[in-house]
């Protein structure tokens, strides 16, 4: 019982999803069709992504880049601005997932660097935020996007003018949020041995270049999981320990159980009664509870309003710390990193995601 605790503790989202998808496995029993639930092209992203920031952690790369940008910042607000934004213009173009993997572990070391640890919460929270509304811009910066544009008549146009009149509002909350942080200098670190290792860092960066390249499409993520998973046991094997397994097994288990909830009759008949005319405020209450990628998935199959279902699901990226996928990327990087802060995390990313959720809403039924 003792273990079960600290398996909670350690892992609560882990632990329900694993609830979610054994209850679920009850209404519809295990057989071969559960191979089709999971989302293998995004687990293979996740997992080498992970993979290439673990070598660029052992390699130096966010430490030394930390200390270089904390002693050229200017302020500690200036700092926190320039964290928390680009994550807002890169997830467009390389995807939320992959711009919280990227710059989460990088804002931890700048603050601790900067000695200020205390805004390690609110701005991992600001990022994700910036991540999950700025790629909803484009087709190809987040899963859910790539999936509706790839079934539907909706242009990269379409997508662009729906989601703006919610990303402004969203980039003028961050700025607000921001200047709320005193303007003090930074503190800057003395000067320490830590160096960049040149050849691991090539090597992935190498590998990085490749990994965003399967994001894209233009090469198979299954030849990037292949070589990644080659060159790595070749170069240094050990790597791949530092992988959060637990993360791939919590996106495991959520396409699980969503995959078991779309094959019960009286649900869908149920769904499609609830949905019809509420695109936008269904699909974002639905993502709540599975995410908003399960959500497109399973909705996509009672609409041809793509558009509101564009809307909705990007909009259901805010509020619970499992409405978006990626803000579980934020999440770990706190667990791991400030143990002591995730619960405080935790209770600020819900305040701060369901305020915005709320005003995005009602901003939704000024624009209809």
């Amino acid at each position: 019982m003792t273990c079960l605790w600290r398996f909670i503790k350690k892992e609560p989202v882990l632990f329900a999803s694993l609830i979610l998808a054994v209850v679920s496995c009850f209404f519809t029993p295990p057989n071969i069709k559960y191979l089709s639930y999971i989302d293998y092209k995004t687990l293979s992203l996740l997992f080498c992504l992970m993979t290439v920031m673990s070598g660029f952690t052992k390699a130096n790369v966010f430490s030394v880049c930390a200390k270089s940008l904390v002693n050229k910042a200017n302020s500690i607000r200036g700092l926190a601005f320039c964290l928390v934004f680009i994550c807002f213009f890169s997830s467009a173009i390389i995807t939320n997932d992959v711009a919280l993997i990227t710059f989460v572990p990088l804002s931890i070391a700048v603050l601790k660097l900067a000695k200020r640890p205390d805004l390690i919460p609110i701005t991992a929270i600001m990022q994700t935020v910036c991540a999950n509304i700025g790629s909803s811009l484009t087709p190809i910066g987040n899963p859910q996007n790539i999936y509706l544009y790839s079934i539907s008549s909706l242009t990269l146009w379409d997508i662009f003018l729906s989601i703006i009149p919610y990303a402004i509002f969203t980039v003028l909350f961050v700025i607000l949020s921001t200047m709320l942080i005193k303007n003090q200098p930074v503190s800057h670190t003395e000067h320490t041995e830590n160096k960049i290792v040149k050849k691991d860092a090539l090597f992935y960066s190498l590998l990085f270049v490749l990994s965003v390249l399967a994001v894209f499409g233009i090469i198979g993520y299954i030849s990037c999981l292949v070589i990644l998973i080659i060159t790595v046991l070749v170069f240094n094997r050990k790597i791949l320990l530092e992988v959060d397994y637990s993360l791939l097994l919590t996106f495991v288990f959520f396409f699980i159980f969503v995959g078991n909830m779309g094959e019960i009759p009286i649900l869908k008949k149920q769904i499609e009664l609830w949905f019809y005319g509420n695109e936008v405020f269904f699909s974002a209450i639905l993502s709540q509870f599975i995410s908003n990628v399960p959500a497109s998935l399973l909705l996509s199959g009672f609409t041809e309003n793509y558009r509101s279902l564009l809307i909705g699901v990007n909009l259901g990226g805010l509020g619970t710390v499992i409405a978006s996928m990626a803000s579980l990327i934020s999440y770990k990087y706190i667990a791991k990193e400030t143990p002591e802060k995730k619960g405080f995390y935790l209770v600020l990313f819900s305040v701060v995601n369901f305020l915005l959720l709320a005003l995005m809403l009602l901003i939704n039924l000024i624009l209809k």
